[in-house]
């Protein structure tokens, strides 16, 4: 009577009974060097300088709007009690405003992403994935 063993682990992984060649590198483990490796690229530099000079000062921009907001509503009320139209005061209005300046800036961020991000993050994405770069070409159009 034969016994099993489980396999040596300092043994080289056999052909499996097929014939079939041993496994080589998987597509994930090569996708993950180049994308390693495209973190030195200058063009990818570039795509965070881009988001950067967008983001940052946008949530600086929107955090000191709405903490104005919450200061004036805590320590400013005689202000904020001031009525504008019929029963609607500033802290209404303010209010209000903080919903219209969050789509504000999802609509300025879409059409500066559009414009400045999304190209180059495209061709990046596109070398990276082995794909051939279209230039002028957007995700999505057929010609």
């Amino acid at each position: 009577m034969a016994t099993h063993s489980a396999p040596d682990a300092s043994e080289p992984p056999q052909p499996a009974e097929g014939g079939d060649p041993p496994p080589t590198l998987p597509p994930e483990s090569e996708l993950e060097a180049r994308s390693a490796a495209m973190h030195d690229d200058p063009r990818f530099h570039e795509l965070r300088r881009r988001l950067l000079r967008f983001v940052v000062p946008a949530s600086i921009a929107f955090f000191g709007w709405y903490v104005l907001y919450v200061l004036m509503s805590a320590y400013a009320r005689g202000v904020m009690e001031t009525e504008v139209v019929g029963s609607a005061n500033i802290a209404l209005l303010f209010g209000l405003l903080q919903f219209v300046t969050t789509f504000g800036i999802a609509i300025l961020y879409s059409r500066y992403a559009n414009r400045r991000y999304d190209p180059l993050a495209d061709e990046l994405r596109d070398e990276l994935e082995g794909q051939p770069a279209v230039p002028g070409a957007r995700k999505g159009d057929d010609e």
